[in-house]
């Protein structure tokens, strides 16, 4: 018979454990201690707290951002499993000195420092700029989007929802009517079936009540264009839509993101509550050039001749006719952008066989700013140009949605969810400091 070593588990072990020593450099988890203990400056998050003569001390900044930056790293959003990670993992325990933030704590932090968040944005982006980490060669701008903490069963146009509140009241009626008529109830058979009916009857009422209160409080929602046609607004957060995904449709935010091309760093991100992409182009661009001259990067970074470049889903006139007047280096394709290139001209229909209509129209139109556009990505130059955009730009969102397991938004409100998304690009930019920075030992 096989002699094995002695083991036993009711036994007590005392484990000597140095926090500092379990953030070995060349980590995400040494990055993140090292940035914010010596680079940045976290008194942008001071003012809220008013604890500094009475009132309980509050946990560093410092130690909530390393929580949760990290548990983003590993594609945790949920406060309470931040709570229990710094409750059971070393790693966790390193980054919090062993302390254990209650999710609700952690939660709040997330969701009230939208301001904060953003400033913290900034100054890691200077520091990828002091590490040499930004070309200002090419950007490339894309979206990506995500459910959000909204149900889409609770969208509709005022009609649509005026016509839901009615419906949800014939249904009140209609079960108390069925109630009323019953006489009383003598099994215990029928006195459930009456306490579910009950029970049936405070729900609809509630949400009733919900969509009523929704249509007393608020103003249609108008769409982005000249037309300014109504959207669908949300009950239950109406800066979210309702966008049209490879997934199909969901209720959520559009996390748009642009990249500098050398080492893939974000150096912008935001969220649009709005399932078209286009009139998102100018925002972006003006961000990033405000950005770029308040850290002193550049006074006017596309008179460089920096080169911008975005997917189809971000070119409409008005985009273009910025970009021209602007100047800006710009190579925007529309969506017959492809059916234009002869590489493509063989390719075979993909919904096979259909019936094709044609017609021509007599009067010249007059060139556009579109034509304009036409002209710069249908070019050699242009075709070149635009083939680096894929490649700058998709696998930053192979990382942040695959890598790190962000697919969805686990927030309510534009502001907040904005919060969230920056986060996780900081979590990205960090990760590429962390790869090709010069982060000290």
């Amino acid at each position: 018979m096989p002699r094995f070593k002695h083991y036993n588990y009711d036994q007590d072990s005392m484990v000597v454990i140095n926090y500092q020593e379990q953030l070995q450099p060349g980590t995400f988890e040494h990055a993140v201690h090292y940035l914010i203990e010596h680079k940045l400056d976290l008194s942008v998050f001071h003012p809220k707290y008013r604890n500094d003569d009475t009132g309980r001390t509050a946990y560093d900044p410092a130690i909530l951002l390393k929580i949760i930056l990290f548990a983003y790293s590993k594609g945790i959003t949920s406060s309470r499993e931040m709570q229990w990670c710094c409750e059971t993992n070393i790693l966790f325990k390193a980054l919090s000195c062993d302390t254990v933030p209650h999710f609700t704590t952690l939660a709040k932090f997330v969701s009230s420092h939208s301001d904060e968040i953003e400033a913290l944005f900034e100054q890691v982006l200077l520091v990828c700029h002091e590490e040499g980490l930004l070309g200002n060669e090419l950007f490339a701008i894309d979206g990506c989007k995500m459910s959000s903490n909204a149900a889409k069963e609770w969208s509709g146009t005022f009609k649509e929802l005026g016509e839901r509140r009615e419906k949800l009241r014939r249904l009140i009626r209609h079960h108390l009517k069925a109630h009323y008529e019953r006489d009383e109830a003598e099994t215990e058979a029928e006195l459930d079936r009456d306490i579910r009916r009950a029970k049936t009857i405070l729900s609809l009422d509630q949400a009733a009540k919900k969509v009523d209160r929704f249509l007393k409080t608020s103003s249609p929602r108008m769409g982005q264009g000249k037309r300014r046609k109504e959207v669908k607004s949300n009950i239950t957060d109406n800066e979210s839509a309702k966008m049209t995904t490879s997934k199909g449709t969901t209720q959520g935010y559009n996390g748009v993101a642009a990249v500098d091309k050398k080492h893939q760093i974000i150096i912008d991100a935001q969220a649009f509550g709005e399932g078209q992409e286009h009139h998102t182009l100018q925002p972006v661009l003006e961000s990033v050039e405000a950005r770029f001259k308040k850290l002193g990067i550049a006074d006017n970074i596309y008179q460089q001749g920096t080169i911008v470049t975005a997917d189809t889903g971000f070119a409409n006139e008005a985009s273009m006719k910025y970009l021209h007047e602007r100047q800006i280096n710009g190579y925007v394709p529309d969506n017959r952008f492809r059916s234009r290139d002869p590489k493509f001209q063989n390719q075979k229909a993909k919904y096979g066989k259909r019936r094709q209509v044609s017609f021509t129209i007599e009067h010249k139109r007059q060139p556009n700013y579109t034509d304009w556009m036409k002209h710069r990505v249908d070019s050699p130059k242009g075709k070149e140009i635009y083939s680096h955009r894929m490649s700058v730009v998709e696998p930053v969102f192979g990382n942040i949605g695959t890598n790190k397991g962000l697919n969805r938004f686990s927030l309510r409100s534009k502001k907040k969810v904005q919060s969230q998304w920056q986060l996780y690009c900081l979590v990205h930019n960090i990760e590429k400091l962390a790869n090709y920075g010069r982060m000290a030992a």
